[in-house]
């Protein structure tokens, strides 16, 4: 070997020692590196939440940027900034619909891991974040733009639908569908109202009981029959009192207002990582990668390799592969009601977005499989030819390679873990409710409202309970 040579060698192990450490003190997963933010949001102080976050302006372009967005467009939603909250949330609308990807990143990431490329988001979270930004319009009174959020969400229904084909799989979200009628039904437009009802009792029937284990709420079905009622569908109306058993439905106008409350319960579940080994074997030009502890096989085709390679591929014979994982922080509490004109009203479940999480992330695993084994057969491969050439070298990229094998623990870590609602008939003038929420012993917790509702008016209301069973800092809040 030349000196021009041992001299770009030397200057490559301090470039490769250099980022080794790195790597080895960035390898937190993203709900550790943020947990100062964490820690404040999951204790109530969003105030201080929301000034940490602009301490990490710079994420708004970086490789967080989407997170960042709607991690702010939550916070301030809490504090009743809704205008404020929908500035980013639009951001990260936009983000979604212009998402492209980074081919250099992308290349990238298959020679280190997969945060090198920007997170684009999961499904259920581009639709959550255009539920909080209709919510804010709903709260400011503004149907207009939330019927705009609406049409939105609808879009991006369809999408939902054409990109999954297979059975069993989320491509339809009855609690969009539930929002889009309430929506509707506030703007006194009960033909659609009635259409996105039918549209989530379907889906709770045929997808979200099996899935999720979450049946229709009996007040969808209430809902579904008076607008059928007010559509003037009175085939229908007397269709689904039959099919819902609910003979002796009567349709009776309210005398005041409604307020539809809604109960952010518990926070969603964090990413982690978990690694599976595989042992690799040879037939012909391909290589299969395989673990038959949990049934995974594998195949690539390594035609177009060389014979040194293909070789080299061969000892690897047993290696450890990084995925993505969820662990669940489960709910604190399991019950709310609510009491109001001596009325005793039970919150009831929309939507189950831990159960939804995982089974996202369960229907892209294939992927994620294959995309991590061509990732580390990739590096081995590099690592192999540095080898032939410096021994010395190539042990220090296989360290390296080691180092860098991490999973995507990116996810919107900041949202409910699950969701429920309420629909409360209010007399005209002032009114006073207690919120109640439970837990799994019988203690109890209450909170008072009060309210001055105008006859016909709908008002909207969220609470958030921010308490887990998993350790963390939460209590509930008002927002």
């Amino acid at each position: 070997m030349s000196g021009s040579d041992q001299r770009q060698n030397g200057n490559l192990k301090k470039v490769l020692s250099l980022f080794v450490l790195l790597v080895t003190s960035s390898c937190a997963t993203y709900y550790q590196s943020n947990f100062t933010f964490n820690q404040e949001f999951e204790s109530g102080q969003i105030d201080k939440a929301f000034e940490t976050l602009q301490k990490h302006s710079a994420q708004a372009n970086g490789k967080k940027e989407f997170l960042y967005l709607v991690n702010n467009g939550l916070v301030l939603s809490m504090m009743g900034r809704y205008e404020d909250s929908n500035t980013f949330f639009e951001k990260a609308f936009l983000f979604g619909e212009d998402y492209r990807i980074n081919y250099l990143n992308e290349a990238a990431s298959y020679l280190t891991n997969p945060n090198f490329t920007s997170y684009k988001g999961e499904d259920h979270e581009h639709l959550l974040l255009l539920y909080y930004k209709a919510m804010n319009y709903l709260k400011m009174n503004n149907i207009d733009d939330a019927l705009v959020e609406c049409r939105r969400l609808n879009i991006r229904l369809q999408q939902l639908t054409d990109r999954y084909k297979s059975k069993n799989k989320y491509e339809e979200d009855a609690f969009i569908h539930v929002l889009m009628g309430l929506t509707y039904e506030v703007d006194k437009d009960y033909n659609n109202a009635f259409i996105a009802y039918r549209n989530a009792l379907r889906i709770y029937k045929d997808d979200y009981q099996l899935m999720f284990d979450v049946a229709a709420p009996k007040q969808l079905k209430t809902d579904l029959l008076r607008t059928a009622w007010l559509s003037g569908l009175k085939d229908e109306f007397e269709a689904y009192k039959d099919s819902l058993k609910m003979p002796d439905y009567v349709y009776q106008p309210t005398e005041g207002g409604e307020l539809i409350f809604f109960w952010h319960n518990g926070l969603s579940p964090v990413k982690a990582e978990w690694g599976v080994n595989f042992t690799i074997t040879h037939s012909g030009n391909w290589v299969y990668f395989s673990n038959p502890q949990l049934g995974l096989n594998f195949p690539f085709d390594m035609a177009g390799h060389s014979a040194q390679q293909r070789n080299g591929l061969a000892r690897l014979e047993v290696f450890r592969v990084a995925f993505p994982k969820y662990i669940e922080r489960p709910d604190y509490y399991s019950q709310a009601s609510i009491t109001a004109d001596g009325n005793n009203l039970p919150l009831q479940l929309l939507e189950d977005v831990n159960k939804i999480a995982f089974k996202c992330l369960q229907e892209r695993m294939g992927l994620e499989f294959s995309k991590a084994l061509l990732r580390v057969a990739l590096k081995k491969l590099e690592e192999y030819e540095i080898r032939k050439q410096d021994r010395t070298l190539g042990s220090l990229v296989g360290v390296f390679n080691a180092l860098t094998e991490r999973a995507d623990t990116r996810n919107w870590q900041t949202l409910p873990h699950d969701i429920s609602y309420c629909r409360v008939p209010l007399k005209e003038g002032q009114t006073t409710l207690t919120f109640t929420v439970k837990n799994s012993t019988g203690k109890s917790v209450d909170h008072t409202f009060t309210y001055n509702i105008k006859k016909g008016q709908t008002l909207f209301h969220t609470f958030s309970s921010l308490e887990t069973s998993f350790p963390n800092y939460g209590y509930s809040r008002n927002y």
